[in-house]
């Protein structure tokens, strides 16, 4: 797993441009929580830049024939002063912390503890991996946080495919970042 390092670049993937991040504007049960989510890979905010696009449609934000969203790019300009967990890994504590932050109530302790961090970063429960997710929530696998349904939900996930995320919580975080640029990507499919 990357650790967050000052000059880093991230990728945003939105239906628009983002300059200036809101927190107040970020959705709340995401994997790490209400924060803004970047990652280093160009393909993944490709991919969130698509998501975020068909919810905007939904709203009526954007028109339904747009075909077209946006990834901007930011440089981690100073980590010194963050509060920064990273989980190395997709275990059962990244998995405990995913769905404590997907399903109020469960894991109350896990997140707590990441009420105190500015970022936290780890790998992303993508599109890919929310049928699990949920699975696993719904007791699928055993009773939610049992060794046999932590096991069964983590081997399904495939964590070694999964791209990484950083979710930067506060605004000190945020003002740790400086926009590049962004730029317009299509979002049909390649032929």
């Amino acid at each position: 797993m990357k650790q967050l390092e000052k000059g880093m670049v991230l990728y945003h993937g939105s239906f628009c441009i983002v300059e200036n991040p809101d927190l107040k504007k970020c959705a709340a049960f995401k994997d790490f929580g209400r924060g803004f989510y970047l990652t280093t890979s160009k393909e993944q905010a490709k991919s969130f830049a698509k998501i975020s696009t068909t919810k905007a449609k939904s709203r009526g934000d954007v028109p339904a024939s747009e075909k077209s969203g946006y990834i901007s790019a930011f440089k981690v300009t100073d980590i010194d002063e963050l509060n920064v967990f990273t989980f190395q890994n997709a275990g059962v504590d990244w998995l405990h912390c995913v769905v404590s932050h997907r399903k109020e109530g469960t894991f109350p302790d896990v997140h707590k503890k990441m009420q105190d961090y500015d970022v936290v970063s780890g790998k992303i429960a993508n599109n890919d991996t929310n049928t699990t997710i949920v699975a696993y929530m719904g007791n699928v696998f055993g009773p939610i946080g049992s060794e046999k349904a932590d096991e069964m939900c983590i081997s399904l996930l495939l964590p070694e495919r999964l791209e990484d995320q950083f979710c930067f919580r506060t605004q000190r975080a945020i003002s740790k970042l400086e926009f590049l640029k962004s730029e317009k990507v299509s979002l049909d499919k390649e032929r």
